[in-house]
């Protein structure tokens, strides 16, 4: 089996297939040995900004000296981005070798794992084989039943910003996508939550409580002195004193405080990240595909918004960084989300929009799409390829403009393809 032979198998068993739940993982990893058990965890959950957060604290452990593995989804150029280790990229050996392990156990099964869990199984073993003192693993979806969840009590467990996503798999009410990613406070155990949403936050102060779990919420007030460039974000969060992380957008700041305080509950367990490593590891940490500034003119942002809440946070990170400018957009939208929310927060902002329609079985066409927006006032065009969209979005913008692309990662591998084609002007 190669590494791409490898992808292929897990790609062809979709998540919609089965009922969610842990029954299946646990079979699959009993079956594996267990690698999961004696490995330690950082586990984070929430609506937006998990990648973000998980990236910033696997960075400071790295910088501290660890050997650090780290879990995340979806990718948005390669496969091998969902598992790394120390940054490294799983390679196309390992991946092959540890697919054709689980492969027959996985097929030997009265129910096939799904593409989740076989990639979790995969990330599991892999950090175990590479020796990793400490793993952050991202939830991919909900919680409670996600595969990551078999883990037992991780060091620390993040519930990073609440929103209304999946709710047709997770429940109608905040209340109830709240339950769904509390599922990761295990008994005992020390949770951060980001906080900030009333609902959410009721839920994960009761469900720990009944768990006898140690909730702490970031404390904001501890953040001081902004100041957001494309060159990243430089901020003051006591007692550190001025911060540093290359990365853009007015959310980063809160992404990196949740981080920092999740790193301040593990350095009370022991671990190394004293105020030098968490100093250094965010000054390094990379997070592409998150307000990622792609070239400077005109300036072409990718975003990863892919739901309302994210949509609003990229809408104030524009006007902190562009006041009074007008943006052309390129979007692209799954039709499962909340679309009538995500266009109202950009609408104000919009110059133009360009519509693609993402690869994914769930996406909104293009056409609908500018439809949508054109019943919103605004001038919109539907593309047929990310090529297309991102000429005419710089066309339309200028030299002096600015293009942002958001509204699904799963367009974000085609369009940081597209401009990287494109010549400079």
């Amino acid at each position: 089996m190669t590494g791409q032979e490898a992808i292929a198998y897990i790609h062809s068993f979709q998540w919609q297939r089965h009922a969610p739940g842990l029954d299946r993982i646990r079979t699959l990893l009993r079956a594996l040995g267990d690698p999961q058990r004696g490995q330690k965890f950082i586990h984070v959950a929430g609506t937006n900004g998990k990648g973000s957060t998980c990236a910033c604290i696997a960075a400071v452990l790295q910088a501290a000296g660890y050997r650090v593995g780290l879990n995340t989804s979806p990718y948005l150029v390669n496969f091998h981005e969902r598992v790394r280790v120390n940054g490294e990229m799983i390679s196309d050996g390992d991946l092959a070798a540890l697919t054709e392990e689980v492969r027959p156990i996985a097929e030997a099964m009265a129910e096939h794992p799904t593409e989740f869990e076989l990639i979790t199984a995969v990330a599991l073993l892999h950090f175990r084989r590479k020796g990793c003192e400490i793993s952050v693993l991202e939830v991919g979806l909900g919680g409670a039943l996600d595969a990551s969840n078999v883990i037992d009590v991780p060091e620390v467990a993040v519930l990073t910003a609440m929103g209304m996503d999946h709710v047709s798999l997770l429940g109608p009410t905040q209340g109830d996508v709240a339950a769904a990613k509390a599922g990761i406070i295990k008994p005992g155990g020390d949770v951060v939550s980001y906080g900030g949403c009333p609902e959410a936050d009721l839920v994960f102060r009761r469900v720990s409580e009944e768990r006898g779990a140690n909730l702490i919420e970031v404390d904001f007030s501890r953040l001081h002195s902004c100041s957001i460039g494309l060159e990243g974000t430089a901020f003051d969060f006591a007692p550190y004193g001025n911060l540093r992380i290359p990365l853009v957008g007015a959310y980063q700041i809160k992404n990196a405080a949740a981080a920092v305080t999740a790193l301040e509950v593990l350095r009370k367990r022991g671990w190394r990240a004293d105020e030098q490593a968490i100093r250094r590891g965010l000054a390094q940490v990379h997070w592409p595909g998150r307000f990622e500034v792609l070239r400077r003119s005109p300036v072409f942002l990718l975003d990863g918004a892919h739901n309302a809440h994210g949509m609003a946070a990229a809408g104030d990170s524009l006007r902190e960084l562009f006041p009074g400018c007008k943006v052309v957009f390129l979007v692209g939208l799954l039709a499962d989300k909340d679309v009538s929310a995500m266009l109202d927060a950009i609408a104000p902002l919009a110059d133009r929009v360009f519509t693609l329609r993402p690869e994914n079985p769930r996406a909104m066409k293009a056409e609908l799409l500018a439809s949508l927006l054109a019943e919103r006032g605004i001038f919109a065009h539907a593309c047929d390829t990310a090529e297309e969209g991102v000429r005419l979005a710089l066309e339309t913008a200028g030299p002096e403009g600015v293009v942002c692309a958001l509204g699904s990662l799963y367009l974000s591998g085609e369009i940081r393809q597209a401009v990287e084609k494109l010549p400079h002007s």
